[in-house]
């Protein structure tokens, strides 16, 4: 007796946590913008994206049908992250705004003096980050605000790693800024 074996076809890998849900509300609330189709013929969130990052919650159980109210929220990885000290966030708040403040052309009404005074104060606060594997994960991190996650996929490293660094980076800008001292030895 012989038996006919299938083809065995490629298995679809799992979708990362919450992902199915996202993909779920956004296609009953009708913002299927952000979606694409993957190899497997699935929904996906487009990766990378500022709306692939926002985080839709439902109420009334997730059932949307039944005249639940779906909120929106965007999560700041300086907040997002709660290992990252009181000053390791004031660091990276007032180095955000510096790179804010210095890349509005014609966005924001602001001085030419001003705008210059925040991209030298943002040059010296890179500076003082010492090194660019350093500078390159805090600017992803705090200024562009990319979730360590995805940071640690594109460079290919741990997320503890890529933790490690933004904090070691958020210390320095915090003795940077004189918020807190740093240590001697």
């Amino acid at each position: 007796m012989t038996k006919k074996t299938k083809a065995a076809r490629p298995q679809a890998p799992k979708l990362p946590k919450g992902e199915a849900e996202q993909v779920r509300i956004r296609r009953e609330i009708g913002h299927d913008f952000a979606l694409r189709d993957d190899a497997f013929g699935r929904k996906r969130l487009r990766s990378g994206t500022l709306e692939a990052r926002r985080v839709y919650e439902v109420s009334n159980d997730g059932h949307t049908s039944t005249g639940s109210v779906v909120r929106v929220r965007n999560v700041d990885p300086l907040v997002g992250i709660t290992s990252l000290s009181r000053q390791q966030r004031e660091a990276g708040l007032r180095y955000r705004e510096h790179f804010q403040c210095s890349q509005q052309a014609d966005i924001k009404p602001m001085r030419w003096a001003e705008r210059v005074n925040a991209g030298r104060a943002h040059a010296a606060a890179t500076r003082a980050l010492g090194h660019w594997d350093v500078a390159a994960i805090v600017q992803k991190v705090v200024c562009l605000e990319q979730p360590v996650k995805t940071v640690a996929e594109q460079d290919g490293e741990g997320r503890d790693v890529v933790t490690k660094l933004l904090k070691v980076g958020l210390d320095l800008l915090a003795v940077h800024y004189g918020i807190m001292m740093g240590r001697v030895g």
